[in-house]
């Protein structure tokens, strides 16, 4: 029998769990309602806005083939109490309370990748930069097509996803940058 994933070392599970860069499939939206249902079934009543994120949002986008979702609570809610209502389905993978990110995942089996793998941000209401980089992206297929360029020369890092998100790091922060001048107060909190 081998080894259960809280076993394995980082470098044995970036091993099992490659990046892959991949075209978009038209079954992210789908998998993003049918999982964002499952999470509002758990977390609904501290849930002020759930949103579909990262590249598996922006239609053709080259992406991992991983649906990322931001969770933004409400700020009395209580981050212990959203945690272990999550962990019912999902593994958390980092706590950090200030400020608020707490990250799941969903789909990282012994064997490696599910058929559908997720990744669910949980932070404070008001906290989404990640909404205003995929808004940008979809307004700017340009940048887009940057981004994917950047994303498919960063194989080099398949087995390091720290290396990885390093690596696109400046990226992503200057449109964030540039979306946050063009869009204005779009997500600021009622």
């Amino acid at each position: 029998m081998g080894k259960s994933l809280a076993e394995m070392t980082l470098t044995e599970l970036w091993q099992l769990f490659p990046i892959e860069i991949k075209p978009y499939s038209a079954a992210y939206p789908a998998q993003y309602e049918r999982e964002s249902s499952r999470i509002l079934s758990l977390i609904g009543d501290f849930t002020v806005r759930l949103s579909h994120i990262g590249s598996t949002a922006v239609a053709g986008l080259y992406s991992k083939p991983i649906v990322d979702i931001l969770a933004e609570i409400r700020p009395d809610a209580r981050p212990d109490t959203v945690k272990k209502m999550l962990e019912r389905e999902w593994v958390c993978m980092n706590l950090q309370m200030t400020p608020l990110r707490m990250s799941f995942n969903k789909g990282y089996t012994e064997r490696g990748y599910d058929k559908e793998v997720f990744h669910l941000h949980v932070v404070n209401y008001g906290s989404c930069d990640e909404l205003y980089f995929r808004d940008y992206l979809i307004d700017n297929p340009d940048v887009a097509a940057q981004y994917a360029a950047l994303k498919k020369s960063l194989l080099r890092f398949r087995f390091d996803r720290d290396g990885y998100t390093r690596a696109k790091t400046d990226f992503v922060l200057d449109c964030v940058k540039k979306a946050k001048r063009d869009y204005g107060d779009r997500y600021k909190p009622l």
